[in-house]
């Protein structure tokens, strides 16, 4: 099934999620370890601070007690040693017993209980070990018989085992839970694994899926651009041959039509001449009637009064227009013949000076806008190119020719030319004027072949703006205008900054 771009985000942020929750559970199952292992680390060692603490208490008591017994049994003072040190440290090693219960109740009571008795078991030694100093063996072996001193120690004995015990216990306690707390990790880190493992895999799954759906699209996508531009070239040669035809078929029309025009022209001429001749004979014949003439007579001189009017008015008021006809019409096909004769011109790309041409433009109007009182200005930077030379220089000349002759008469005339660089590697040019401007439904029929906008007061055709769009279409650019009436027009031309590729394309 392909994989969308939607379908590849939605899984992408899928396995994002699964494998940070991953990473959670597993950093999580980290800091519940790191807490459980310090929480049992200190009951362990507190565990064994006791069970230590309890041992050496209880040597200390055993201890105290075999010295007693060996000086009662040798009245050797060598046998105090060990008492004598007992003696010594057991108010420090019951009060660090008593410490490490201050925290549990139910042991610190127990503890001062186990303080009291053996305080006692240390009391009854010393009274036994005095009497033997002073000789009175008897009396001291009567207090070691009455088993005082054994019951004492039996009742501490019992406490040091259950505490001890229970400290042993702790630190197994704590020992298992640390155990079951590493086996949770490692488990956790073990399934965490997996996601993140199923994650990166899944992952790479995906990308793969779509980056060969990608390769396969760009493959599809280079042919279909190569059959495209096959498709395109023979619709370009196509297109190049249809217009040569239409071309060929302007040329021939126009010139097919010259023929006749010439003889009407011809003719017209003839029939001009031949009319002062006929004028001549007219103005001698005719003569006004007399006031006894007869009927018949009246009539002949109607005759020749209307052959007057047909000779003086008439016919010079026919060819008249005859004459303007044919002139128009043979303005109009000059100007066919022109467009057509430009089409098949063939370009010539060349290295062009863009600054230079712009000035030598304005240079061949310049007496013309200086009678005006006007200037031509060219600011920006105008790039180097490769185009055609005649055809920018038609373009420019056109558009200066018509700033000149569709400038406003109430004001000195002023063209601002700017060029540079345009998207796409295109030229841009805007040339600026201050004339009389157009009408906004006049843009677009501005350039359309024998239109014209506004007052016709100035001779022309309707064909130069026309075949200024032409010949910017023909070398990869265009042509448009913004204007307000009455303010100014700017004509912004775009073309392509090297011809090659234009003619290449086509």
């Amino acid at each position: 099934m392909p994989i969308s771009k939607n379908a590849l985000v939605r899984s992408t942020v899928l396995f994002l999620l699964l494998g940070l929750a991953a990473l959670l559970a597993i950093v999580g199952a980290m800091v519940w370890l790191v807490n459980e292992t310090a929480v049992n680390s200190s009951n362990l060692i507190k565990a064994r601070s006791e069970r230590s603490a309890l041992i050496t208490l209880r040597g200390l008591g055993q201890d105290a007690e075999t010295g007693q017994r060996g000086y009662l049994l040798t009245s050797n003072p060598a046998y105090l040693a060990p008492y004598n040190d007992a003696r010594a440290k057991f108010p420090d090693q019951m009060e660090t017993v008593q410490s490490a219960y201050a925290d549990e109740p139910e042991q610190a009571a127990l503890a001062a209980r186990l303080r009291q008795t053996m305080t006692e078991k240390f009391a009854e030694l010393e009274q036994t070990i005095e009497l033997a100093k002073s000789g009175r063996y008897a009396e001291a072996l009567a207090i070691v018989n009455a088993d005082r001193g054994r019951a004492l120690m039996d009742e501490a004995r019992v406490f040091f085992a259950r505490s001890i015990e229970r400290a042993d216990q702790t630190v197994l306690d704590s020992i298992a839970r640390q155990q079951r707390g590493i086996e949770m990790l490692r488990w956790v880190t073990f399934l965490g694994a997996l996601v993140i493992i199923a994650v990166v895999g899944g992952s790479i799954w995906t990308v793969w899926q779509y980056t060969r759906q990608l390769v396969e699209a760009q493959r599809e996508v280079a042919v279909l651009n190569a059959d495209l531009e096959r498709r395109v070239s023979e619709r370009t040669a196509d297109l190049g041959r249809a217009n040569e035809e239409i071309q060929r078929f302007a040329y021939i029309v126009t010139h097919d039509l010259r023929a006749p025009l010439v003889n009407i022209m011809g003719f017209t001429s003839e029939l001009e001449a031949s009319l002062g001749a006929l004028q001549e004979y007219v103005g001698e014949v005719v003569a006004p009637p007399a006031a006894d003439a007869s009927a018949d007579a009246a009539d002949e001189t109607g005759k020749a009064e209307a052959a007057r009017v047909a000779a003086f008015e008439d016919l010079p008021e026919a060819i008249g227009f005859i004459r303007s006809s044919t002139r128009k019409m043979d303005g109009l096909i000059n100007a066919i013949l022109k467009l057509s004769r430009e089409g098949r011109r063939t370009l010539k790309p060349e290295t062009i000076d863009l600054q230079g041409l712009l000035e030598n433009a304005a240079n061949a109007v310049h007496h013309q806008i200086a009678d005006a009182g006007g200037e031509v200005v060219i600011v920006g930077r105008p790039p180097a190119l490769l185009s055609d030379r005649l055809t920018l220089e038609q373009i420019f000349g056109n558009l200066l020719d018509n700033a000149v002759k569709y400038r406003s008469k109430d004001r000195p005339l002023r063209v601002r030319i700017e060029a540079g660089i345009g998207p796409g590697n295109t030229v841009v040019v805007k040339v600026e004027d201050n004339g009389r401007g157009i009408a906004a439904q006049d843009h677009e029929r501005i350039f359309e072949l024998f239109r014209r906008s506004g007052s016709q007061d100035q001779a022309g055709e309707g064909i130069g703006l026309a075949h200024v769009r032409s010949m910017a279409r023909n070398i990869g650019g265009d042509i448009g205008v913004q204007s307000e009436l009455g303010t100014g027009s700017t004509f912004e031309i775009t073309f392509a900054r090297d011809l090659r590729k234009v003619i290449g394309a086509i």
